[in-house]
């Protein structure tokens, strides 16, 4: 098979030569290169934020907090007593950074898989009987699928599409990007109920009964639209990664480590009686996680009798099962094929895997500081309030509040990436204001989905954003915030696009958001 082409790089000549986009394109990635690094990046924002609590604490602002029903106040992160206490909290914030644990573990079992080559041994496997151009939408379809697992595809999905386009001779950069864009882009389409589902739900309903104490909201009620707008998503995925990114990418030399990208030997017969053993495994493994799930009483589902509710044991267990999916078939593979001859090969895969993260362990440790900051200053909340007060104040037509709502979010999103944190703020304001105009809360939170996916890939601020940064070095050393920002503005653009123009023909056509969904109200 051939490898990805590592043509000459770049010159500003052949920069100039390019399109109108391509040029915009080259400035933004130009541009976001020249910024920080983003560990010191997180460092300066840090500053800033802790700036600003301090000029915006004296001040009184009239927007209302939703939970607490008090008029929101800015905590000025400048006193001795907040100083103090964030020195007190910084090494349980770094230690319970959300995404630090779901990296770290998932990326544990997938080491071994990968050291042992069993998803280098599948990879080969698949590749032999798929047709390159296929691997597009293929890998896209996988990333809206590893929304079932949460945040898993983000440590997943996203490596293994730079693996799987440099092995099918396709540059790694444009599969990262295209895995990127289904994994975090298209966070709200899906064709399976997630934990997600529930989540949001909860508080779709909770701000409802503001209004009308007997409304419910189904946790599946956006079921419809979310698996409808998975074809959306993947085909204009398949369609961004061919036609613009890839081939803007032609002249980007992989330049990467050696040892850190597939080899691209065809598979010997070792490899497939150990893909076969390891695949085995996994199957017996899902088999008897299937078994246990199924009872009525498993203890694998939530009080509610719900496998998929956001208290079901199962949805907590998604990473630890994804590292044990993936540690005991590659330790099988391993053994089979003679890539493991004691558990110290498996140790030294687990030790492998954990070297990569080295860099992103740094910018963690600044991210956790930073986003535990701007959450205690509440600077991020007043910037929320201040823009869904102003939608509220324009009182526009139902469509064109839709549209709004989706922007604002979007905006929203860039600062506050948390899904359930942001709908947990927005919702007491978004739904019941919207029931006053006639649109149901069902439909309020199809429209708040959008908006919180599309914008995710392109704001540093993203937890994931920087290992994103991380994957993509493995093959091009030179990637920084700003390659990464322009390979998925076209995604973010069009997603923006016609994903808002896809719900608003969804709803005039009148089909269902989900299961007992509606579009207006009462």
């Amino acid at each position: 098979m051939a490898k990805a082409r590592p043509d000459r790089p770049r010159t500003p000549d052949a920069a100039a030569r390019g399109t109108f986009v391509d040029q915009a394109l080259n400035g933004i990635e130009t541009i976001g290169n020249r910024l920080p690094d983003p560990a010191i990046l997180f460092l300066l924002l840090l500053v800033l934020t802790w700036i600003a609590s301090a000029i915006l604490s004296p001040i009184e602002f009239a927007e209302i907090h939703p939970r607490t029903g008090e008029p929101v106040r800015i905590a000025n992160q400048l006193t001795g007593a907040a100083l103090a206490t964030f020195m007190v909290q910084m090494v349980p914030t770094f230690t319970g950074f959300a995404p630090l644990g779901v990296v770290l573990v998932a990326l544990l079992g997938v080491g071994v898989a990968e050291k042992t080559g069993f998803i280098n041994a599948g990879i080969k496997l698949i590749l032999g009987r798929t047709s390159p151009r296929l691997l597009t939408p293929m890998l896209i379809l996988a990333a809206i699928v590893s929304h079932t697992a949460a945040d898993a595809g983000y440590v997943l999905v996203i490596p293994l599409g730079g693996v799987i386009f440099y092995a099918a001779g396709r540059h790694p950069l444009a599969g990262i990007s295209a895995a990127f864009a289904g994994v975090s882009g298209g966070f709200s389409a899906n064709f399976i109920p997630s934990g997600i589902d529930p989540l949001l739900q909860g508080f779709t309903q909770q701000a409802a009964q503001i209004l009308d104490a007997e409304r419910l909201v189904n946790p599946l009620s956006n079921l419809g639209f979310t698996a409808v707008s998975s074809l959306l998503v993947i085909g204009v995925g398949w369609y961004l990664t061919d036609r613009v990114i890839e081939p803007r990418l032609k002249d980007t030399p992989v330049d990467g480590d050696p040892e850190a990208m597939p080899k691209m030997e065809e598979p010997t017969g070792r490899d497939r009686r150990g893909f076969l053993a390891g695949t085995g495994a996994l199957v017996a493994g899902l088999l008897l996680l299937t078994l246990a799930a199924l009872p009525a009483g498993s203890p694998l589902r939530g009080t509610d009798g719900s496998l998929t509710s956001f208290s079901a044991p199962l949805m907590g267990m998604m990473v630890p099962l994804i590292f044990l999916l993936f540690l005991v078939p590659g330790v099988v593979h391993g053994y089979v094929a003679g890539t493991v001859k004691t558990h110290r090969d498996v140790v030294a895969g687990m030790t492998a895997a954990m070297g990569t993260m080295s860099y992103y362990l740094v910018m963690a440790f600044f991210a956790a500081q930073f986003i535990a900051a701007f959450n205690n200053s509440n600077v991020g909340l007043l910037i929320a309030l201040k823009g869904a007060n102003f939608l509220r104040d324009l009182a526009l037509p139902p469509q064109v509040t839709i549209v709004g709502i989706i922007l604002l979010t979007s905006v929203v999103n860039v600062f506050v990436g948390s899904a359930s944190a942001k709908w947990a703020l927005l919702s007491s304001i978004f739904v019941p204001m919207l029931m006053g105009l006639g649109i149901a809360p069902e439909l309020t939170q199809a429209a708040y989905r959008v908006g919180d996916s599309v914008t995710n890939i392109v704001t540093p601020l993203m937890p994931y954003f920087p290992l994103v940064v991380v994957f993509c070095q493995r093959y091009v050393k030179s990637t920084g915030i700003g390659t990464v920002a322009s390979l998925m503005l076209p995604y973010c653009v069009v997603l923006l696009v016609t994903w808002t123009l896809f719900l608003i023909v969804y709803w005039m056509i009148g089909l269902p958001l989900g299961i007992q969904s509606a579009y207006t109200y009462p």
